[in-house]
């Protein structure tokens, strides 16, 4: 694909201290390629090692169970990218990737991205940074399935979603649009019917409240000290 002006990386927050003809001499590096809602981007155990930068749309990084149960393991929006693991050790993928909405996705062959962190300490220090988190957040998510039950993971899941988005003067955290009972069940091992029962005794509680196109978790901390009761913490 020819390059346009939308072909560009400027919005990439990995790049974002390199300069214009730096970065430039990244975008003539890459292939770019649209996908469509559902298309799948990358799939586990494929060979190719390419990093995969985000400039338009939201993708979803999932796994399946031997029975064919979708996992989801992260969402990466725009501005984000993916695929770093395989870059960097040369094995294959482990995961899948597909796009949720219509999306542009920039792909760095191995070498120039091999090369970029090797010239660019900056661009690798926010790379390693970004590592640490996944590894945390995987940390905190092994526990959780390990040791909570069904409903206990619904309520860890809403509030680690309700805390990226937290009025910390209201109280209040409004998540938009409504999350997906069939997304949640993926991300927290249960099924869809365990996340409606869920929601609706939160609500009957007053945890959580259905507003138009969003959903509301109107007393955060009462949704903290659950989860944080049945954690230990």
């Amino acid at each position: 694909m020819s390059k346009t002006e939308t072909n560009s990386l400027a919005g990439i927050s990995l790049l974002a201290t390199l300069g214009d003809k730096e970065r430039e001499e990244l975008e003539r590096a890459c292939s770019w390629r649209h996908y469509g809602p559902h298309e799948q981007i990358l799939d586990r155990q494929s060979e190719s090692q390419d990093v995969c930068f985000v400039v338009e749309g939201r993708v979803r990084v999932v796994n399946y169970s031997l029975t064919g149960r979708e996992i989801t393991l992260d969402d990466v929006v725009e501005g984000s990218h993916f695929g770093e693991l395989a870059a960097i050790d040369g094995e294959p993928r482990s995961a899948s990737v597909m796009a949720l909405s219509k999306s542009l996705i920039a792909f760095l062959p191995r070498k120039a991205f091999i090369q970029l962190l090797e010239r660019h300490p900056d661009v690798t220090l926010t790379l390693l940074r970004r590592l640490a988190w996944i590894i945390r957040t995987s940390t905190d998510r092994i526990m959780d399935l390990s040791t909570l039950g069904a409903n206990n993971r619904v309520h860890a899941e809403l509030l680690r979603q309700a805390r990226l988005v937290a009025d910390e003067e209201t109280g209040e955290a409004v998540l938009s649009p409504i999350p997906v009972h069939g997304d949640i069940a993926s991300r927290v091992s249960t099924t869809r019917e365990t996340v409606a029962r869920v929601m609706n005794d939160l609500a009957r509680q007053g945890i959580v409240e259905r507003r138009k196109d969003s959903l509301v978790i109107t007393d955060l901390l009462q949704l903290e000290d659950m989860v944080e009761q049945v954690r230990g913490d």
